[in-house]
């Protein structure tokens, strides 16, 4: 594993103190996630919660007839996988790779061992939750009064904010399935933005130029979503 990054790359696992970190170290499993790996559907039991290092998760819900909106994100400052400790084993949203990278994934019965134990773990496990019902329940509301512009802005900002680059490799069909619009939307948004001089967009691959410019673009949703983050959790 020593070709895997930290595991307190991961803002959770590095906020808990020594003494915790070095009990859950040896249990951690370092896996790789490649782009578009789907680590559970709805309706499936998990059996593993996800730290990811340097990788980004997109939390989708899918409708019957296929199409999916996406409705969190969730990087470097959490954990994929809260219906295990919460106590529903299963989750009505698929859970797939937006960026690929590293993670490190722990057996779900540990962690909610763990969990229950009300040690410092169960502390930022729900101060995380909070923060990830507020990104959940902001998505909504921007996917319901913002332009695809904002929406795909706000997406980028949030990725952004996740990653150790200023890069994302996206499939447009992805990208689509995530802000629940056709191929066409994504590229007509994509262009909008390219054309205002913030990205660099080509074939999946995007280069954020101009980050100051992007955040006046977007929509208050990003704002919120980053202050409920910033005040309940470690950086």
């Amino acid at each position: 594993m020593s070709s895997l990054p930290d595991p307190r790359q991961n803002h959770l696992l590095a906020a808990l103190p020594e003494e915790d970190y070095a009990y859950f170290s040896p249990f951690l499993e370092g896996v790789q996630m490649p782009l578009g790996e789907v680590l559970y559907e709805s309706g499936m039991q998990m059996r593993h919660v996800y730290f990811p290092v340097d990788s980004i998760v997109s939390l989708l819900y899918v409708m019957e007839d296929g199409s999916s909106a996406e409705i969190a994100v969730v990087g470097n400052e959490g954990i994929v996988g809260v219906s295990l400790f919460m106590g529903g084993e299963t989750t009505p949203s698929r859970a797939v790779v937006q960026s690929a990278g590293n993670a490190y994934r722990l057996k779900g019965q540990f962690l909610k061992n763990e969990f229950f134990r009300a040690g410092p773990m169960q502390h930022l496990l729900l101060r995380y939750t909070q923060a990830l019902l507020t990104q959940m329940a902001q998505t909504a509301v921007c996917n319901r009064h913002h332009t695809l512009d904002q929406q795909f802005c706000r997406w980028l900002l949030l990725s952004l904010d996740r990653l150790p680059s200023n890069e994302l490799i996206m499939t447009q069909e992805l990208i689509a399935a995530m802000l629940g619009v056709r191929r066409e939307g994504v590229t007509e948004a994509a262009g909008n933005v390219q054309k205002a001089g913030l990205i660099k967009y080509s074939r999946g691959h995007i280069t954020i130029l101009d980050r100051v410019g992007l955040e006046k673009r977007v929509c208050e949703c990003y704002a919120v979503v980053k202050k409920e983050f910033d005040r309940l959790l470690p950086k």
